[in-house]
């Protein structure tokens, strides 16, 4: 049963990581092949390392775009009940509070 996922998982790490197997094959010099071999691995590895982190921080992220979206909504109503009502801001020096 488990046979041929066994084969097809050992046949997808060879062609990823064998250099004799996986395209990387073709380059003559294996010095490089195996450079461009780590520069993949390397690539990978941040690639994946910054998805988690993006992942892992969503929920930071959403609250402080929140923050910022309230902060201009509130600034964009403060000026729009400026230009449209400015006497809510003036406070008459007859009013006393009680």
């Amino acid at each position: 049963m488990f046979s041929p996922i066994r084969r097809f998982v050992v046949y997808c790490w060879n062609f990823l990581f064998d250099h004799e197997v996986s395209p990387l094959r073709h380059i003559p010099d294996v010095a490089i092949r195996h450079y461009v071999l780590q520069a993949l691995g390397l690539m990978w590895a941040v690639a994946f390392a910054v998805a988690v982190g993006s992942y892992t921080f969503a929920a930071v992220s959403l609250i402080g775009h929140t923050v910022l979206i309230a902060a201009a909504a509130i600034t964009v109503a403060t000026w729009t009940a400026a230009t449209a009502k400015p006497d809510v801001f003036v406070r008459s020096s007859t009013d006393k509070e009680i």
